[in-house]
């Protein structure tokens, strides 16, 4: 029988080797070459993508100004949200509760969930995607801005009716769901 050293030794063993193509990664928010994606009335910077992480996960940068956030909506993967700077309602599976400066919130797949910045201030959270896909998501649905706190710009009628139908149309695609207001 194998001594619990051995065993450990065996465990290691099963692990693969460095894979030296992939490298550290240093990532600023406030990096101008970093993409910046203005959705929804606020602006995402995407410090490390899919493909900076093997498609583990993604790790978003969120600027929230007061009134924002996005609608109602569920997804398949599972969605950490760290907050960093200030206060804002979080809504989950229809329980509202208050998030603050230094909380973070887990949100299961699948969950039906909202977050809102209903301070008077911005808000700033970092966003835990695994595995990674919502910052492509983002990128083909958003618009991109040129700093990590530059609003998008205001859509009239006919541009939001066009920027509904294109989530509508990319939902399934990304595993998503936009879910009606309580």
């Amino acid at each position: 029988m194998p001594s619990s050293s051995d065993q450990g030794i065996q465990n290691t063993l099963l692990l693969p080797p460095d894979d030296l193509a992939r490298s550290l990664i240093l990532a600023s928010a406030d990096d101008q070459n970093r993409p910046h994606i203005g959705l929804v009335g606020d602006t995402y910077t995407v410090l490390l993508s899919g493909k900076d992480t093997a498609g583990r996960f993604c790790l978003i940068d969120m600027h929230i100004p007061p009134g924002g956030g996005p609608p109602p909506h569920r997804h398949d993967f599972e969605e950490t949200f760290i907050l960093v700077e200030g206060e804002m309602e979080a809504t989950f599976r229809g329980v509202q509760s208050t998030v603050k400066a230094g909380e973070t919130i887990h949100i299961p797949a699948n969950a039906p969930h909202q977050f809102h910045n209903s301070s008077d201030q911005p808000v700033r959270l970092l966003c835990l995607c695994s595995p990674a896909g919502q910052e492509d998501f983002f990128a083909e649905i958003g618009v991109p801005v040129a700093t990590r706190t530059t609003p998008p710009p205001k859509l009239d009628a006919a541009a939001q009716a066009a920027f509904k139908a294109k989530v509508e149309a990319l939902n399934p695609k990304y595993k998503t769901e936009m879910l009606q207001r309580s």
